[in-house]
């Protein structure tokens, strides 16, 4: 009895995701990744066990590589990503044509509406090629780089953004993409200067304010997506994405204001004088507490 009912309900969820599948954008259903989210969640769960796992065993061992020149590279090469993506977005729509406000999206054949289709899923192969930040990491042995927020960050992007591109790419949904590309923009040209050396620190007194950045991003997407909830009639297809996109917004927000406090409030992530300088400010606030 319980094996018959186990099996009904099976029946029943699968004939859910077939149907699910029915509404699916056609554009899209042949591309890298697309027919199935299957393999990309193995990469996914890889990635997670290789960056947490296999990875810091592997090098426990080891001495760290020395990865100067493939980080250079590396970092660039996804700023210039970074950049053309962004150009892409504007060029598709969020230049040329969205109001910012209730952005459907366009199912046709037309050029613009596959170049918009086009760039969601470059946007969303991209995300795959960010997980080598992790990795670089741990065959570096910066394993206290790699955080929950970090891998959590990492792995949600594609897994989340594979369904954008196989059912909705493109309109108001897909706001957050190119504002992150211009914040990748902003991170990955720190990153890159960092990786050539001691000589460019001095170009490198802005870290801080990568995180502010990113926190004005989270911001502003949450902001964006918000209006849905206010407006009397938007009749986008797939309302869970922009419950998704909220619930992302609101998490990653507060996720980067813990570490904010975590890293700069209490000088974790500062330079070393002023990591010295804030600990004497603390242990004298505490001796003034104690007074």
């Amino acid at each position: 009895m319980a094996f018959c009912e186990f099996t009904s309900t099976a029946e029943q969820l699968y004939d859910k995701w077939i149907k699910l599948f029915e509404n699916a954008d056609p554009r899209t259903k042949d591309w890298l990744f697309m027919p199935s989210p299957v393999l990309q969640t193995a990469i996914i769960l890889f990635y997670i066990f290789f960056v947490t796992s296999l990875g810091p065993r592997i090098m426990e061992n080891r001495k760290p590589f020395n990865l100067k020149p493939v980080l250079v590279i590396y970092n660039f090469g996804v700023v210039a990503l970074s950049l053309y993506m962004c150009y892409e977005f504007v060029m598709s729509g969020w230049g040329t044509g969205y109001s910012f406000g209730c952005d459907l999206l366009d199912p046709s054949q037309s050029p613009q509406a596959m170049r918009m289709a086009s760039t969601c899923w470059l946007y969303y192969f991209s995300k795959f090629i960010e997980m080598l930040d992790t990795i670089f990491f741990v065959l570096r042995k910066k394993q206290n780089q790699v955080s929950f927020l970090h891998v959590f960050h990492h792995s949600i992007m594609p897994f989340t953004w594979w369904f954008g591109v196989r059912f909705s790419p493109g309109g108001l949904g897909t706001f957050h993409a190119p504002l992150n590309c211009v914040v990748h923009v902003i991170m990955y040209t720190y990153y890159g200067l960092s990786a050539l050396g001691p000589s460019f620190q001095k170009f490198l007194w802005w870290k801080k304010h990568l995180t502010s950045i990113q926190l004005i991003q989270f911001v502003i997407v949450t902001g964006h997506i918000s209006q849905y909830y206010f407006m009397k009639e938007c009749p986008y297809p797939y309302p869970i994405f922009i419950y998704l996109i909220t619930l992302y917004g609101v998490v990653f927000l507060l996720l980067f204001l813990n570490f904010w406090y975590h890293a700069y409030t209490k000088g974790k992530r500062l330079p070393k004088v002023l990591q010295n300088a804030t600990m004497l400010q603390n242990n004298n606030d505490i001796h003034h507490k104690k007074e």
